[in-house]
């Protein structure tokens, strides 16, 4: 009998042992473009298969400012519901006082990463998101409408503007009435803003406020950027583009009817996708350049993080999640099927990835050379910061108001904002 018992115990404790532990279920909160929540949920998919938990996705709109006053919402109210939330690059010192420090936890896998996109989520020495992919964006062309009129890949706006307008009306007068010269992202949101910095950074107008918190963007180069972007409106791009964000450019150009877009890495795998009208005939450059002292090309830096909630019942379930999701598999998972940047360095070597995606490693040029927004000067008034600069921008491109004047009022509302700190 005491044999039997001895072997049972043994048994039990053989089946413990290989038993993993207690499955949870967990939630997770995401906006994307594309194809990104599907490809979310084949990671997940694979997470699941591994751990034995359980993960929603609770999915939100693609828009970044949309998806920042539901989280504000949450994280106010204690929300225990959601367990990770994939945060915008901008939003580590606004949010950070609600997340859990990743630090210790992360301190075996931070190096793989780019140390710049390791410090943009870092506030007070604690890691408060781990980055997953991360964004700068390009010139999408239409490389066989460009050579069909002999024309060269444009390297400043004006060049742009010349050769989307020839092109457009050649294509017209061939019949194809639906043809714009260039889309891009105007409507009044985040986005917006992103645009306008690449517009008034490339004209040497400044960072809209610098890096010591002085507030900048009420200069005439800055002006004439936006009064360049007004004249575009109706005439290279549709009147619609006012309200267009990433997908609504994505869906112009990707049905053939755009010679030019401005647009994140992920449009490029589905452009190529095997139902593209446009596969195999477009190709990516740096955005162009403005005029005069100061010009240059600029990309505004995007990318996307996973943050740990503090009120997360699940806390230590939630940051294996996190870091299975950001592991250089399932990074390489993800840029294979979307063409969004990894932030492992490694990957931009990797032969699957060169192959599949060719753009990834050219694109590693425009990242390191992206411009931040001013979120780091601006803090935790970031937000309010940029929604007044979209909303001046977004005045001037309507017609509501020159540029200059929007400018200046900008600048005085900015000034009031800012105080006697940021």
């Amino acid at each position: 009998m005491k044999l039997l018992h001895a072997i049972l115990a043994l048994a039990v404790g053989a089946m413990l042992a290989a038993t993993p532990a207690r499955a949870v279920d967990l939630s997770i909160v995401s906006g994307d473009t594309g194809n990104g929540i599907k490809v979310l949920r084949e990671i997940l998919d694979q997470y699941e298969k591994k751990s034995g938990n359980k993960v929603n996705i609770v999915v939100m709109p693609p828009s970044t400012t949309d998806q920042f006053g539901q989280y504000k919402l949450w994280l106010a109210a204690g929300n225990t519901d959601i367990d990770v939330y994939q945060t915008d690059v901008i939003w580590a010192p606004q949010l950070a006082s609600q997340l859990v420090d990743l630090t210790a936890a992360t301190k075996d896998v931070v190096g793989a990463h780019f140390p710049s996109i390791i410090q943009s989520q870092t506030v007070n020495g604690k890691l408060i998101a781990l980055p997953i992919f991360t964004d700068a964006p390009a010139l999408y062309y239409r490389k066989d409408l460009l050579d069909k009129y002999g024309a060269k890949v444009p390297t400043t706006w004006r060049e742009l503007a010349d050769t989307a307008k020839l092109v457009m009306d050649k294509e017209r007068a061939a019949g194809n009435k639906d043809m714009w010269g260039f889309v891009f992202q105007g409507n009044a949101y985040e986005g917006l803003t992103c645009n306008a910095l690449e517009w008034v950074m490339s004209n040497g107008g400044g960072q809209i406020i610098e890096p010591d918190g002085t507030v900048s963007i009420n200069n005439p180069k800055a002006a004439a950027a936006l009064d360049m972007v007004k004249g575009w409106i109706g005439t290279i791009a549709p009147p619609g583009v006012l309200a267009y964000q990433e997908e609504e450019s994505r869906g112009v150009w990707q049905t053939g009817n755009a010679v030019f877009m401005r647009n994140w890495p992920y449009a490029y795998a589905l452009g190529n996708g095997a139902d593209a009208p446009i596969k195999g005939k477009f190709d990516v450059a740096p955005l162009p350049a403005g005029e005069g002292e100061g010009a240059r090309p600029v990309a505004t830096l995007g990318g996307w993080n996973l943050a740990v909630s503090k009120y997360s019942k699940n806390p230590d379930a939630a940051i294996d999640m996190v870091k299975f999701i950001a592991s250089p598999e399932m990074q390489k998972y993800r840029t294979l099927r979307t063409s969004n940047l990894p932030t492992i360095q490694a990957l931009y070597d990797d032969a699957d990835i060169a192959k599949e995606q060719p753009i990834i490693p050219r694109w590693k040029e425009v990242f390191l050379n992206a411009a931040p927004r001013p979120s780091a000067a601006v803090k935790v008034k970031y937000n309010e910061a940029s929604s007044q600069f979209w909303t001046a921008v977004h005045k001037t491109l309507s017609g509501e108001g020159s540029a200059a004047d929007n400018l200046a009022d900008l600048e005085v509302t900015l000034t009031k904002l800012k105080g006697n700190v940021w």
